[in-house]
């Protein structure tokens, strides 16, 4: 297989879970391609599988196998007249509104296939369709979750170790928990101020090389009320929290902080700042997902490589009743590939001698 032109990027979309929505939102893309244009994009999955899908659908969608097309064809070439599919050679039992853990192989093999050809510079970045843990779990996955199985992969690369951070992004707002999915108790005793400064620097690297910000503005939320009220509700934001920003400050970041959180996401506020850590899942999830739902973008940051998902989750109650709506998808997408061009551009730009 050949390298991507440095003009195109390559897009990976892996399977997901096939019992759920995925598979549904892959074919209605390639169909809007025209309307309501995808960058394109290559399904690691099968070509049956998703042909069987459309079928049941009642859609009409030719797929192409990508390895033996991209010989003869750009990937802009292919996607006009077919959908693109890197098939596995896992079998794929379409089992619609099911998450069936007989499927685990060929939900874990797409995710390790995608992350080695972004390795071997055969692609660009990927947009995981979502997952449903349990199935996996069942079939004795031993990841927490996505993400964590993505940085064990990214491990396994150069520079490392690396630490893989969760971003919601959306139009309006980016924000950053700085804890994910533990108990609300459980999180004063999680917080530690050298694990902020490294969240506070992969956020400001990844928003200059992966965003093209020159000088992120990036603000901090308090854990308590009013931020603590200067330790009257609580010690974590004075004795945890702001040490931290003021050492990311010393390492010459553009961070601000610690803020209340309940006056920090309102619309004249936000024009202020270009990302906001916050200390858990909720108050960093909530402002997004209330101010754009179908086009926020779950981003992982810290990965040597490029990752976008939708914000949503595998829907199999809905699953082949034609109804998904694509918006969130549609949004992972062109975030991939805009971040795919500005890490190309960053590249360039550092690797170019002086003037």
């Amino acid at each position: 297989m050949t390298s991507a032109p440095a003009s195109s990027t390559v897009l990976l979309a892996t399977l997901g879970e096939p019992g759920g929505i995925g598979p549904e939102l892959i074919l209605k893309l390639w169909l809007e391609r025209q309307s309501s244009p995808a960058p394109p994009f290559v399904y690691v999955a099968s070509q049956d599988f998703i042909e069987k899908r459309a079928k049941t659908l009642g859609i009409t969608v030719p797929t192409i196998d990508w390895i033996m097309a991209q010989k003869t064809q750009t990937l802009e070439g292919a996607f006009n007249t077919a959908l693109p599919v890197i098939n596995l050679e896992n079998p794929i039992d379409d089992r619609i509104g099911i998450a069936d853990p007989i499927n685990a192989p060929a939900v874990i093999a797409s995710i390790e296939k995608a992350v080695t050809m972004i390795h071997q510079s055969q692609a660009d970045g990927l947009i995981t369709a979502p997952i449903n843990k349990k199935s996996l779990y069942d079939a004795a996955f031993k990841h927490p979750g996505h993400t964590e199985f993505l940085g064990e992969l990214a491990n396994q690369w150069p520079n490392g170790p690396h630490r893989p951070v969760m971003m919601l992004a959306g139009p309006q707002l980016r924000t950053v928990p700085a804890t994910l999915h533990i108990p609300l108790k459980d999180v004063p005793k999680a917080l530690d101020e050298n694990k902020l400064i490294e969240l506070i620097e992969i956020t400001n690297n990844d928003l200059k090389d992966r965003f093209n910000i020159q000088n992120p503005r990036i603000v901090v939320t308090g854990l308590n009320p009013h931020a603590g009220e200067e330790g009257s509700m609580g010690q974590e934001d004075a004795m945890i929290i702001a040490p931290a920003i003021h050492a990311a400050k010393a390492k010459g970041i553009n961070v601000s902080g610690p803020h209340p959180a309940d006056t920090l996401f309102y619309a004249e506020r936000r024009k202020t700042y270009d990302a906001a850590i916050a200390m858990y899942h909720d108050q960093a999830l909530l402002p997004v997902k209330t101010i754009a739902f179908d086009e926020t973008v779950n981003v992982t940051l810290g990965l040597p490589f490029i990752r976008t998902s939708p914000d949503h989750g595998t829907a199999l109650d809905i699953a082949a009743k034609g109804i998904a709506r694509t918006g969130s998808m549609l949004a992972a997408l062109k975030m991939a590939d805009q971040m795919a061009r500005n890490a190309k551009a960053h590249t360039t730009k550092k690797c170019s001698p002086p003037q």
